[in-house]
């Protein structure tokens, strides 16, 4: 607490989430506790192999205008340098790998490193942003990231006009939310990507890159 977090007489100073937070507890005193929630949901809808499961994740991902590569441990490099040729300069989260780092600078980009101090209109200057990820859900054709090693800030990904996401499977892809739920710590930052950022207008227009990267690239990386 600072000097300007106290009123005129030296109490603490409540903030408007004071405020609320006071409000909702005055509500809910003497409120008999909640009920149980039922959770007898299906955990997963059907019963799929490792491959099936990654097969299911790509189909969702292009249904949602992601743009999927597919390829094993030795052809990750090459597909990395290929997708960020056209990157002047790539933005790159701590903790990724030697061998991304090379594929990018072998593209021709610039690698700029994550900086907390970076404003919006500052990582903005990035054509990319290359990471990694949590895990990815299958049946949803989602990606989650945590802010952990290789993936980075939250605004690293929102940002750049290009993102391109790197996803082991098997390891990192579960078939429901269920399931990633329960790898998950709700502690942490998590952003759910489903597709490059779209919205649309009155007319259902879709117009893509509004909120976040207009072209997602996630590839697929195979390896048990």
């Amino acid at each position: 607490m600072t000097a300007h977090d106290t009123s005129a007489n030296g109490a603490p100073r409540m903030t408007g989430r004071d405020v609320v937070l006071a409000r909702i507890r005055r509500a809910l005193a003497g409120a008999p506790p909640a009920a149980p929630v039922p959770r007898d949901y299906l955990r997963v809808h059907a019963d799929r192999s490792p491959q099936q499961c990654a097969d299911l994740l790509a189909e969702h991902l292009a249904d949602y205008r992601a743009r999927v590569h597919r390829t094993g441990p030795d052809g990750l490099p090459a597909t990395l340098t290929r997708l960020l040729s056209a990157a002047r300069g790539v933005l790159v989260p701590d903790g990724l790998p030697g061998t991304w780092l090379a594929a990018a600078t072998a593209a021709g980009a610039v690698l700029l490193a994550d900086r907390p101090e970076d404003t919006p209109a500052e990582l903005d200057r990035a054509d990319a942003v290359l990471t990694g990820c949590a895990l990815a859900i299958a049946e949803t054709g989602t990606i989650v990231l945590d802010g952990g090693p290789a993936q980075g800030r939250r605004r690293l990904t929102l940002v750049p006009d290009h993102h391109v996401c790197v996803v082991h499977a098997p390891a990192q892809v579960v078939d429901s939310v269920p399931q990633a739920l329960e790898r998950l710590d709700p502690t942490r930052p998590l952003t759910w990507i489903s597709g490059p950022s779209a919205t649309s207008d009155i007319e259902l227009d879709r117009v893509e890159g509004v909120h976040g990267p207009r072209t997602l690239d996630v590839v697929l990386v195979w390896s048990q």
